[in-house]
């Protein structure tokens, strides 16, 4: 009885990938399905998108000055830099050279990113201002 079905089922699986094989050419020749595909690209921004900047403004804010707070805190606050330097000392005092090199390249780009998150404070300031004249939802503080 196993055998049956296993043959019934490769007899099966053969049969559809021949009806297959069979239909390409067959469209190919009849022209159908000629159509271009449409294209997977999304359309160019109408806008600049003004709306949803201020919308989201208040939250944007708040995650901006949470990430400059963790980034400035002391040894004992997860993702601040200061416990990154900590580590990486430890890693070179340890002699794990690999650790080291990881980690303090993952300090650099931290160090890096304090300023950036700072200049993005500075905007959003700007930006709430903008949004205020504009009538929208001024941002909570």
């Amino acid at each position: 009885m196993r055998a049956n079905r296993t043959t019934v089922a490769a007899i099966g699986t053969l049969a559809l990938a021949g009806a297959l094989l069979a239909a390409t050419p067959a469209l190919a020749v009849t022209g159908k399905d000629t159509k271009p595909a449409k294209s997977a690209k999304p359309a160019a921004p109408k806008g600049d998108g003004a709306k949803s900047i201020c919308k989201r403004l208040p939250e944007t804010e708040k995650k901006v000055a949470a990430s400059i707070t963790r980034l400035g805190g002391d040894a004992t606050v997860p993702g601040s830099i200061a416990r990154l330097e900590q580590r990486v000392a430890n890693a070179k005092a340890d002699g794990h050279t690999e650790i080291y090199t990881y980690l303090n390249d993952r300090l650099t780009y931290r160090k890096s990113l304090l300023p950036t998150l700072q200049t993005r404070q500075t905007d959003l300031k700007s930006v709430s201002t903008w949004c205020a004249a504009q009538g929208a939802p001024a941002a909570k503080k």
